[in-house]
């Protein structure tokens, strides 16, 4: 198509060899239209600056302000008297200082004379208390007149780009003015019927109007369309998967009456939540249907998500099929085993002296079992002896074989592909119905966008006798003596009979050390606290006497397994462990958590490790033990992780201090963050639009025979593959 390849010419080709370099090395930049897709972050208006109570530490920012005074210092040093020129700055609302020594102050002394306008680049730092730039990049804004008008930078808007060190934002907008041009060739992936429905500007003029705008209207309506552009081209590519997922067929699974799922019901001690019997009945909704159910089930850490999804394995082996449960570690594969076989009783016994009449076999299979009990586990599988089997990866294998696959159930899916996803669904006579599991809370807008080819089912009650965590922050730095009342909180659950977890960042052997970077990280930052250190520390000091054990991800299998069968026991009191814990470890005696380092986790990486306890019916309590100091970013996460137990808030929270980047995971596609102008958090509203006018385009041109340029749009975003790697969020 001819109107593509504008957009597709290289960059080198407009711009020259060097700067088309930096621009692909630094920000993986290539072609003119990757570059008319780098928007400006913001806008600088004439004699505005970033607040400069603001300013972020660390980050390279771009500033327009007035020189107020400038002045030339003379200083002794080691090697002789040098010279420091330091320049006040201001906009109105606050003053900034810069500096520049040596050889380079002559130019700025100048260039840079009270009263002169500029923009100014640099990396924020802090100087005897106060913030400064140290030698940035700045250019004259210089009128025809000699007033200090912008014209020249795109009248009173100035667009302030997201830049590095070897392209300030100013260079980058001379490179947008050269590309510019091209956007009158720019395909439209909107179909016009929907442009004009929803009033939004046509795609070659958000293009000039986000780059150059003349007014903040310009902006809000090329933000606007901008945002529709992202949010509907990844709507329909999902829309695409789940039409072509109601195409393929699958066996109906309808529940039996008088089987194992009722003999299972009849057994349990308790009643199942209104939420678990609402969840259950939707899944056996879809169970029923011939083409394949796709469903996601998320539940906050012991909501009984795995209550539910026993059921529905339970309603498929009645119905003459198999389940498979896919695990994403050994430990958790285990575990599942065990507590499903315990749930279960005789029902798991089935072909053994004891199990009851309609029992069937529950087998594990992960990559360090026997040979004998891989051939065993195989066998069963084959014949149909074995209704359901949990494991890791090593379901995958080609080797393995199912007699019917009717079910496959995905454990903690952020963890898995989806053509591991695919390569286990694949061993069904038919393709098996799919029940994906997360315990990390996901906010509707998210599943929406990450999870769009799932059915979503929501468990949000804790089942009953399920205990409060209470959460703080230990401040490790600033009160010492906290940390040392931690380990005496520790010591006294202990007392009382219960356990506790002390989770690190790192294991301790020297393969896990980060790799530096530059010298300064030395000084910056201290490596991660290890498990074997602090093991050993705690054994010979605050918890000496003490059962202390350790679990990492590194250990042999089986002595992973004989950890984790002591701690369960209650033959260990202290678990030292990585974050290998973080998923369905269930020890309800376990009462206390430290998490040390914990500024150095995510946040819903810690509200997964905090629901390891209060999950019998003492209370939990769980200790979130930090460096930083009380202003930094870390610490409020961590306060905001100390102040709700909903993880829902959490992962809004998450979401917001991250910026979502590409909710598409950019690590397991390789492709460029395909969401720039998208906020996932707080669009929700063109994300649910979106994806209504997705569903009806879709429904009416599978193939989009009819819009060739959203085909093109969509080969952008997927190539080609792309949309088999939607979910990997």
């Amino acid at each position: 198509m001819g109107d593509v390849s504008a957009l597709d010419e290289p960059l080198k080709k407009q711009l020259g060899a060097a700067t088309a370099k930096v621009m692909a090395e630094h920000l993986d930049l290539h072609t003119v239209g990757d570059l008319l897709h780098h928007y400006p972050r913001r806008y600088a208006e004439r004699g505005e600056l970033t607040t400069l109570a603001d300013l972020p530490l660390d980050e390279h920012v771009t500033v327009v302000a007035r020189v107020a005074d400038a002045r030339v210092l003379t200083f002794n040093s080691a090697k002789g008297r040098g010279q420091r020129l330091e320049v006040t700055i201001t906009d109105g609302s606050g003053r900034l200082q810069l500096v520049f020594f040596g050889k380079g102050v002559h130019k700025p002394h100048k260039d840079l004379l009270p009263g002169t306008r500029a923009m100014f680049a640099g990396k924020v730092s802090v100087f005897n208390r106060k913030t400064q730039l140290a030698h940035p990049a700045y250019e004259l804004l210089r009128g025809e007149d000699g007033e200090s008008a912008v014209d020249s930078w795109a009248g009173a808007l100035i667009p302030i780009y997201p830049a590095t060190t070897k392209l300030e934002s100013w260079k980058i907008a001379k490179a947008v003015d050269a590309v510019l041009p091209s956007a009158a060739d720019a395909a439209d992936p909107l179909p016009p019927a929907l442009r004009e429905g929803r009033g939004l500007t046509g795609l070659p003029a958000a293009l000039r109007k986000i780059h150059r705008p003349r007014t903040k209207e310009d902006i809000a309506q090329a933000r606007d369309r901008l945002k529709w552009d992202e949010a509907f081209v990844l709507q329909v590519a999902l829309a695409r998967r789940r039409y072509a997922d109601t195409q393929l067929p699958a066996v109906a699974r309808k529940p039996v009456p008088g089987g194992m799922l009722d003999a299972f019901d009849a057994k349990l001690p308790f009643t199942l939540t209104e939420g678990q019997q609402k969840v259950s009945k939707e899944i056996f909704d879809d169970l029923v249907t011939e083409h394949p159910m796709h469903r996601l089930l998320q539940g906050e850490v012991g909501s009984g998500k795995t209550m539910v999804a026993l059921r529905a394995m339970l309603a498929v082996v009645d119905a003459g099929g198999q389940a498979a449960m896919l695990a994403p570690t050994e430990v958790l594969a285990q575990q599942h085993h065990r507590s499903v076989t315990e749930m279960m009783g005789e029902l798991a016994e089935g072909g053994m002296l004891g199990g009851a009449e309609q029992a069937t076999k529950v087998v594990l299979l992960t990559g360090s079992m026997s040979a004998a009990a891989r051939r065993q586990a195989l066998l069963d599988l084959v014949t149909g002896e074995a209704g359901i089997v949990i494991g890791t990866h090593a379901l995958i294998e080609d080797k393995v074989q199912f007699h019917d696959l009717g079910l496959v159930v995905v454990d903690e899916q952020h963890r898995f592909g989806v053509e591991q996803r695919d390569a286990l669904r694949g061993k069904g006579k038919q393709p098996p119905h799919l029940l994906v599991m997360t315990a990390t809370p996901i906010p509707r807008t998210v599943a929406m966008t990450v999870f769009g080819d799932l059915e979503t089912s929501v468990l949000d009650q804790l089942p009953a006798g399920r205990s409060p965590i209470a959460s703080h922050v230990v401040p490790a730095a600033d009160k010492p003596h906290f940390l040392a009342r931690a380990w005496e909180r520790v010591r006294e659950e202990v007392e009382n009979g219960h356990q506790a977890y002390v989770v690190c960042p790192r294991i301790g052997d020297d393969e896990d050390l980060p790799k530096k970077k530059s010298p300064e990280d030395d000084a910056e930052k201290r490596p991660p606290l290890a498990v074997l250190d602090i093991a050993d520390q705690l054994a010979k000091g605050p918890l000496a006497g003490l059962r202390v054990e350790v679990l990492h991800g590194r250990m042999a299998p089986d002595d992973k397994d004989a950890v984790m069968r002591r701690f369960a026991a209650g033959d260990a009191d202290v678990l030292v462990a990585t974050t290998v814990i973080e998923v369905g470890v269930n020890v309800p005696n376990a009462t206390a958590m430290v998490i040390m380092d914990a500024d150095r986790f995510g946040v819903s990486q810690l509200h997964q490790l905090r629901g390891r306890v209060g999950r019998g019916s003492a209370p939990g309590l769980c200790l979130l033990v930090t460096e930083m100091p009380e202003a930094s970013p870390a610490r409020q996460r961590l306060t905001a992780v100390a102040s709700t137990l909903d993880g829902f808030e959490l992962s809004r929270i998450d979401l917001e201090q991250r910026r979502e980047g590409d909710v598409l995971g950019q690590a397991q596609s390789g492709v460029r963050s395909s969401l720039r102008m998208l906020a996932v958090i707080e669009d929700e509203d063109v994300i649910a639009a979106a994806r209504e006018e997705a569903v009806a385009v879709v429904s009416a041109d599978p193939e989009l025979e009819r819009l060739p340029e959203l085909r093109t749009a969509l080969d952008a975003l997927l190539d080609q593959e792309r949309e088999q790697y939607l979910e990997k969020g």
